[in-house]
């Protein structure tokens, strides 16, 4: 069989960024997702504006029955209710809108876990772990925030502002254009300031994302790193990881906390604005001493929604700079997504099916084909490349300059052809190695059988059917497949076992354990623990010696 083992580089420029920007549209169905709840608490949030609207009229009420000596009755009682019941209210909401922002990271966290473990195996190849974790970790959480900071909440603080808007423009129209006019300026402020943090917020995801993936790099060849002496160099560059998320996390702070003291002076503006222009008008006789307090309670209800909505946009964006990181993910093709355009067929068949409508493979139709045939397949891997900055230029304080070069270049793609114009056949009931150089192509000839990719040109039959005319699932059962490295589940010896077979039984699994000269680690774990299919295997493995892994 011919091979092209030499491998080669071609580069070519990425199509396009590093993510793609969310849009607040993207965000909808997960918040539809739980539009029961989000009903209920919108009805929350509109009971209790009522009730807080309630409160100015009441307390201006009692100020004026008390400038007249009057009896307060029973106008006292209704303002400690109102006041109780608007308290138990937003006590009642704001456990509501915690269970469902944590519903909504729930809802994302699986949304990924499922697109996540069927991507294509490229996709594997060209993403690091620990960037793909952080994103179901770090990144869903940020989604939390849109509705406990504000979001829900200014369905009904939209009734409390406009309410105190009509309440303030009846008691005094000109204290309420100037108080609007100052709120209008802020608002204006903080959307300019809150447009701004979505992408820093998806930059400091992606730092989170880098560090994540230099941790789990570091801890998963943790022995090669301490035999080799090298812990000194990782950990220095673990830490530029850690110091750029660190570097980009203040810029987001920075930003969010420019909103607050424009919020914060707002408030202060007009409330000054309202006491000193009010008091001289309830000096003049223009309104009464009952409405200005009135006014000033509205004041700081219309304040208060604002403050939500405030808090709402910052949030918002910087749900929606994570948003995309979880969306790049979310909108890709699992594997299967084009098996139907793929197959020759037109459509994906059973394996007899497909066996019995293949052309005969031999001059001889009654011979039956081969198990396997590989017919004039070539297959190049293809990746992006990695951005490179070497660990002593971190050490030697350069590493920021030159991660900054990294990321500014673009992304390009490398591409290693492995296997050239490759024929052979595995006939039926054989036994055949594949042996050869390391780079050869064995082990890709391996995962093209299982389909983990398909190949650029020719064909791979398995008994007479072509692989791309066949469900996965059902030709992936047709072989036993142990990887080179042969990793292993972290959990008990039977959560190994019964991976691919789950309604295993214990006996089942003892006896494939003996079969594959297994026996005496049961015997060894026996001894320990009553039920030796319990025993733990370790973080990838490392309680079994290496041939142990590979026959698990």
């Amino acid at each position: 069989m011919g091979e092209d083992t030499a491998t080669s580089s071609r580069r070519r420029p990425s199509t396009g960024p590093r993510g793609p920007r969310a849009t607040f549209r993207q965000l909808l169905p997960y918040l539809f997702e739980q539009r029961g709840h989000l009903a209920f608490i919108a009805l929350l949030s509109v009971l209790g504006a009522l009730f807080s609207l309630t409160q100015p009229l009441l307390v201006g009420g009692v100020i004026e029955r008390v400038q007249q000596a009057a009896p307060l009755d029973w106008m006292l009682w209704a303002l400690v209710g109102v006041v109780l019941a608007s308290a138990l209210l937003n006590g009642y909401q704001h456990y509501l809108l915690q269970r469902l922002g944590e519903r909504v990271v729930l809802a994302s966290r699986r949304r990924l876990i499922a697109k996540i473990l069927f991507l294509p195996i490229s996709e594997f190849d060209r993403r690091r772990t620990g960037d793909l974790v952080s994103r179901i970790g770090s990144d869903t959480t940020l989604l939390r925030a849109v509705l406990t900071q504000g979001l829900v909440e200014t369905i009904g603080g939209a009734l409390l502002f406009i309410g105190a808007l009509i309440g303030m423009l009846v008691i005094d129209p000109l204290l309420f254009l100037i108080t609007f006019g100052i709120i209008a300026l802020a608002l204006v402020v903080v959307v300019g300031l809150s447009a701004r943090i979505r992408p820093e917020v998806a930059r400091a995801q992606e730092k989170v994302g880098d560090l994540a993936a230099a941790v789990d790099r570091a801890i998963g060849s943790i022995r090669t790193i301490r035999a080799a002496g090298a812990a000194e160099r990782q950990q220095a560059a673990i830490e530029h990881e850690a110091e750029e998320a660190y570097r980009h996390g203040i810029r987001v702070a920075r930003i969010s906390a420019l909103i607050v003291p424009v919020s914060f002076i707002a408030m202060q503006v007009s409330l000054l604005a309202v006491l000193g222009l009010g008091g001289y008008r309830v000096a003049t006789g223009s309104i009464t001493v009952a409405q200005l307090v009135t006014f000033i309670i509205f004041l700081f209800m219309m304040i208060m929604p604002l403050g939500q909505a405030f808090g709402a946009i910052s949030a918002v964006n910087q749900a929606l700079g994570a948003l995309g990181r979880i969306q790049e993910i979310v909108a890709l093709p699992v594997e299967s997504d084009h098996d139907a355009e793929l197959s020759p067929a037109g459509r994906i068949l059973p394996l007899d099916a497909a066996a019995a409508t293949a052309p005969a493979a031999t001059a001889d139709a009654r011979t039956p084909p081969p198990a396997i045939r590989f017919d004039r397949v070539s297959f190049t891997y293809r990746s992006a490349a990695p951005q490179r900055v070497d660990v002593r230029d971190l050490v030697r304080g350069a590493g920021r300059g030159a991660r900054r070069d990294a990321e500014a270049a673009p992304a390009p793609v490398v591409e290693t052809p492995v296997l050239h114009e490759v024929t052979f056949e595995v006939p039926r009931g054989s036994r055949v190695a594949l042996v050869g150089p390391s780079g050869a192509g064995k082990s890709t000839i391996l995962g093209l059988l299982e389909r983990f990719y398909d190949p650029d040109h020719g064909s791979i039959s398995l008994h007479g059917a072509d692989l791309r005319t066949l469900d996965r699932r059902e030709l992936r059962a047709q072989f036993g497949y142990v990887e080179q490295d042969a990793p292993v589940l972290a959990g008990s010896i039977r959560d190994n076992l019964r991976l691919a077979a789950p309604e295993a039984s214990d006996g089942e699994c003892e006896r494939v354990l003996r079969a594959v000269n297994l026996g005496g680690l049961l015997d060894r774990t026996a001894a320990t623990i009553p039920a030796a299919l319990d025993a733990e295997v370790g973080e990838r493995g490392i309680m079994l010696s290496g041939g142990e892994k590979q026959r698990l």
